[in-house]
C-alpha cells in the first residue's frame, strides 16, 4: 500500500500573486530592468518611468544615428556636385579661344599676383604657392634658375615678400592658345614699393599655364629684361 505524500507548504502550487511578485529581475533591486510580471506585482506606474526613459534614449540614439546618417549623404552630395561643376567648367574651359581666353588669363594673373603682393602673409603665401606646379620651372635673366616650387618660393620669400609690389603693365598682356594644354600669357610688369610708393623697375615675362580639370597652374616662367623704370620703352 503506497504512503500519501505528505502536503505541507513546502510543497505548495505557488499562487498566482507569489509568482507575479517574484518574477526575475535582471539587475538590482526594485523596478531597474524588470520583467513584466514583477512590473505588473510592484506597480506600473514606477517601471512605466523607468521603461519609459529607456525608450526614449533608444529613440534619441535612433533620431542621432540617423542625423549622422543624413549629414554624411549631404557631404557626398556636395562634393559630388562640386566634383559636377569643376568638370562642366573644364568643359566649358576647353574650347576658350580670342578675347574669353584671355580675360580668363588675365583673371588668373591678378589672382597669382594679389598674392604675390601680400606674401608676407603666410596665408597668401600659400595662396600664391597653390598657382605653380610643383616642378614649376623658372628662367631669371639676374638671378638664373630654379627646378621646383619650393626653391622658387624660398626665393620669393627671401627677395619678395614685404619688399616689393608687382603691377601688370596696362596694355601690354598678350594671351595665346595651347591646343590640349592651357595657355601663353606674355606682358610687362613694373616692381614698386610696397606701400604704394614709386615704381623703379621694370621688365618682361612670359608665363604658361596648364589646365588640368578645373585647375590652371603654371608651369614655366621666364622672367627677363630687366630695366630701370623709363629705360628701354
Amino acid at each position: 500500500m503506497r504512503a500519501a505524500s505528505p502536503r505541507g507548504p513546502a510543497h505548495r502550487r505557488p499562487s498566482r500573486h507569489a509568482a507575479m511578485t517574484d518574477g526575475p529581475m535582471t539587475s538590482g533591486p526594485g523596478c531597474a530592468t524588470p520583467s513584466a510580471l514583477g512590473c505588473a506585482a510592484r506597480g506600473w506606474r514606477g517601471c512605466d518611468r523607468k521603461v519609459s526613459m529607456k525608450v526614449r534614449a533608444s529613440k534619441a540614439v535612433r533620431i542621432a544615428r540617423g542625423s549622422a546618417l543624413a549629414i554624411a549623404a549631404m557631404s557626398s552630395m556636395a562634393v559630388a556636385a562640386g566634383l559636377g561643376a569643376d568638370n562642366a567648367k573644364a568643359g566649358d574651359e576647353a574650347g576658350l579661344q580670342g578675347q574669353a581666353l584671355t580675360d580668363r588669363v588675365a583673371a588668373l594673373d591678378a589672382q597669382l599676383f594679389d598674392s604675390f603682393n601680400r606674401c608676407a602673409d603666410p596665408a597668401q603665401l600659400a595662396r600664391h604657392a597653390a598657382m605653380f606646379d610643383e616642378k614649376v620651372e623658372f628662367y631669371h635673366d639676374r638671378g638664373g634658375v630654379t627646378w621646383t616650387r619650393e626653391t622658387m618660393l624660398e626665393n620669393t620669400r627671401r627677395n619678395v615678400c614685404g619688399k616689393i609690389r608687382r603691377e601688370l603693365v596696362p596694355g601690354t598682356l598678350r594671351v595665346y592658345p595651347l591646343p590640349d594644354f592651357g595657355a601663353m600669357e606674355i606682358g610687362e610688369h613694373r616692381f614698386c614699393a610696397p606701400d604704394g610708393g614709386v615704381c623703379e623697375g621694370r621688365g618682361e615675362f612670359v608665363m604658361v599655364w596648364r589646365r588640368e580639370g578645373g585647375q590652371w597652374r603654371v608651369t614655366r616662367v621666364l622672367s627677363y629684361a630687366h630695366r630701370a623704370e623709363g629705360k628701354g620703352e
